[in-house]
């Protein structure tokens, strides 16, 4: 085994020499082809974009040489080291296997790139072969051009040479003709398309003239069809025409003899004038010469009647200041006698008015009237709870329902003179909801309610006192929303507060409210319908359109008597409270349910300010809501407060209608003592009982 040793590993050696002697002739063979290829790919495409790629691909040729040689020194290497192990030769003959696969890849890679070459160029020939077709065809144009020129008359003979120059002058005039012809060429593709554009244009325009030729066509027809109807029109109207003549013709030889007639009876009279005119003549001379001593007769008359006048208007004189110092004690007398009637009446008198039963509510169960009214006892009222029980209670005043709104009102009228006088003035209403309380306050526009009318009597008396008193009225009005103080006469309803005026005078004050001087019951109409507009109202199961807040409007009343110079402050608070509603029965839900709380929670405290009253306590608790702390300065001491319960007479509301009476009663008990004017006398402010 070690004596055939050597002797594999020479022939081993061998072999593999032979096998890359072999793989070195291929090397060679692609490496002259690749050779032959670049020249060939030289001569064939010249100057043009794909010699770059031609001379990377040189490069990598070179590479190839390079791993050749290499390959080649290792391969005499091997020659000249027989002893070597067979071990080593097979990982060296394996190494050599590896690159020789590397190069084989790398040939391969070439190889496509030359394809890839090969398409470019064969492209480069297309293109080429284009530009020449479209020279060629230039060619035959000029060539064309050149036999019109031959055909004309030559005035100078021309001889051109062709003479083929390589120089560089020649090349860069060739390339800047090329670059012209590339140039027209451009240009005569812009011009193709526009060429193209127009023609495109031109379609339509003729697709635009056509339908318009169409267009013109019906035009026509209808042109036609109106001609037609138009002269039957003409026909029918000479038909009339004819026919209204012919009914002239008549009508004037009727007119004709009329006419004669008159005329006739016209002579008779005129042979009856002569004499009248005669006596008109002598009436005449008589009435001339008694205008002649007219004036001196007038005269006279006119002195005498003067210096009767002028007594009689002496006597006048001494009688009017007599009449207007009686006028006055007899104001002050009145308005003596009228606020001892009120104050005889209560401060807070206590009106109730049940409102009718509809027509609607009659076809319903547990729709039976239980609230019945005294036709003897003004102030009774009677409620019939169930089981033959019955509960009565005893009011300033109970309005049955077939009353009017002029009857509510006359119980009001004393307290709109009050305010007119400078006393402070609530009236508000209070009941369920559906029970009838915006209709007395606002009522409707055939038949107005209480703030309508108070404010059309506040101008009525300030008419009836302009030669005494001089009034300046001012208008706001508000309303109280979830607790939320808003502006109705503002448009866009601004978000208020209460504060105390920082005047000194203790006053409430709501800085940024809309203040309005009004002029005329006219003006003021205009303002209860914006504020009518913007009240916020939803409908629940007890009302479909159910007012959800407070509406609150104020006048103030500002007098100057005109002999004394003293000026008093009136005012008047109208309230059109939301309704009082369990909320179970009202159905309220989500944003509804919020309101009925917040009203339900306005309403108790105004009943724990109306209990405190009762009870003279020391702390009246205004502040615990929105509406008794801004109705402060009027349900307090010295002031005068009415108030309408408006109460359902329907079984199904008898537990609301209890609730509103219950209430009714203990206001009815309040005592706020004698109300105090609001008078300043030169300069200072006091208060007059």
């Amino acid at each position: 085994m070690g004596v055939d040793h050597p002797v594999y590993s020479k022939s081993s050696r061998h072999r593999q020499g032979y096998v890359s002697r072999q793989l070195i002739d291929e090397l060679k063979n692609c490496i002259e082809e690749r050779e032959d290829e670049l020249s060939r790919l030289r001569t064939e495409s010249g100057a043009t974009d794909s010699e770059k790629r031609v001379v990377c691909l040189s490069a990598e040729n070179e590479s190839l040489k390079h791993s050749l040689s290499v390959t080649q020194g290792l391969l005499q290497q091997l020659s000249v080291i027989p002893t070597q192990s067979s071990s080593i030769l097979i990982k060296e003959n394996e190494n050599l296997r590896c690159r020789v696969q590397q190069l084989e890849s790398s040939l391969q890679h070439r190889a496509e790139q030359l394809a890839h070459l090969e398409r470019q160029s064969e492209q480069s020939d297309w293109r080429r072969g284009e530009e020449l077709r479209r020279r060629e065809e230039r060619v035959r144009e000029l060539q064309l051009e050149l036999e019109r020129e031959r055909g004309r008359e030559p005035q100078v003979k021309i001889v051109t040479q062709t003479v083929e120059v390589e120089s560089p002058t020649t090349l860069m005039q060739l390339a800047e003709a090329r670059e012209s012809n590339q140039q027209l060429s451009e240009k005569l593709t812009s011009q193709n398309e526009k060429c193209r554009q127009l023609e495109e244009h031109i379609r339509k325009s003729d697709e635009f003239s056509c339908n318009l030729q169409h267009k013109i066509a019906a035009y026509e027809r209808e042109i036609n069809v109106l001609r037609q109807e138009l002269l039957k029109e003409i026909d029918h109207l000479e038909q009339r025409k004819e026919e209204a003549v012919a009914a002239a013709a008549s009508c004037s030889v009727e007119h004709f003899q009329s006419l004669q007639d008159q005329f006739f009876n016209l002579q008779k009279r005129l042979t009856a004038l002569p004499p009248t005119l005669r006596t008109m003549k002598t009436d005449y001379a008589s009435l001339r010469s008694q205008v002649r001593n007219f004036s001196d007769f007038y005269g006279a008359a006119i002195n005498d009647a003067k210096k009767q006048i002028s007594a009689a208007m002496s006597e006048m004189s001494e009688a009017n200041k007599d009449l207007l110092e009686k006028y006055r004690k007899e104001v002050a007398l009145r308005r003596k006698y009228h606020e001892q009637l009120v104050e005889l009446k209560g401060n807070i008198r206590v009106l109730c008015r049940v409102k009718p039963v509809l027509k609607e509510d009659q076809h319903e169960d547990g729709q039976s009237v239980v609230v019945t009214t005294d036709p003897n006892n003004e102030s009774a009222l009677s409620v019939l709870k169930g089981k033959g029980r019955s509960h009565n209670f005893e009011l300033d005043r109970v309005f049955h329902p077939q009353a009017t709104q002029e009857e509510v009102f006359q119980e009001i009228e004393p307290l709109i003179t009050s305010c007119i006088d400078g006393y402070h003035v609530c009236i508000f209403a209070y009941g369920q909801t559906g029970s009838g309380k915006t209709y007395t306050m606002e009522g409707s526009t055939e038949n107005p309610g209480i703030n309508q009318r108070a404010l059309k009597h506040l101008f009525s008396e300030i008419e009836d006192r302009k030669d005494m008193w001089s009034y300046a009225v001012s208008v706001s009005s508000v309303e109280i929303y979830n607790e939320v103080l808003r502006d109705l006469l503002s448009k866009d309803g601004e978000k208020l507060d209460i504060k105390i005026n920082p005047d000194g005078t203790g006053q409430l004050h709501v800085p940024g409210l809309r203040v309005i001087e009004v002029k005329s019951f006219q003006h003021i109409k205009k303002l209860l319908a914006q504020a009518r507009r913007n009240r916020i109202t939803f409908g629940t199961q007890m009302n479909q359109h159910s007012s959800r807040s407070h509406a609150l409007l104020m006048i103030t009343v500002l007098g100057t008597d005109l002999a004394s110079g003293a000026k008093t402050t009136g005012k008047l608070n109208l309230v059109d409270l939301a309704g009082s509603e369990r909320v179970w029965k009202s159905g309220a839900e989500g944003e509804r349910l919020k309101e009925a709380q917040n009203i339900n929670r306005s309403l108790l405290a105004l009943g724990d300010v109306i209990q405190a009253l009762r009870g003279k306590e020391k702390h009246i608790p205004f502040r615990n809501s929105r509406l008794t702390y801004l109705l402060q300065d009027s349900l307090g001491k010295g002031n005068k407060t009415a108030m309408v319960v408006q109460v359902s007479a329907l079984e199904s509301n008898v537990g609301e209608t209890m609730c509103s009476l219950k209430f009714a009663e203990r206001v009815c008990k309040v005592e706020l003592g004698p109300a105090a004017r609001k008078i300043e006398k030169g300069g200072g402010s006091h208060h007059c009982d």
